[in-house]
């Protein structure tokens, strides 16, 4: 049993919300097959998207920066869901600037 706490970043900020449930949806997926696999994952997307839905939350990086801070210091690893707009996202390039600063492996993985 694999047993490897693992932070899953994406890339998540929009304009357009239909591009922020793609992205959600996308991620769940992938945290949902990691997690099948035996990974412990938190996915600030995954785990976060619905409450900032529900409760109307903003969805930017400024906002949710406390709690991925947090987070990226409990994991073992980083991994990149390499979404489109992975490499431009604020949210994760701030995510691998502060697991890199505390030491992280950080590992990119295909969104397919």
């Amino acid at each position: 049993m694999i047993s490897k706490k693992i932070y899953l970043a994406s890339p998540y900020s929009a304009i357009n919300p239909a591009i922020r449930e793609a992205r959600h949806l996308s991620v769940c997926r992938k945290a949902g097959e990691l997690m099948r696999a035996g990974y412990i994952v938190f996915s600030p997307i995954a785990h976060s998207h619905p409450i900032a839905e529900v409760c109307e939350l903003p969805k930017d990086w400024e906002f949710w920066k406390k709690y991925d801070k947090t987070f990226i210091d409990w994991c073992d690893e980083l991994w990149i869901l390499m979404l489109p707009g992975w490499k431009t996202s604020k949210g994760v390039s701030a995510e691998v600037e502060l697991a890199m600063a505390l030491g992280k492996f950080i590992k990119h993985i295909p969104r397919g």
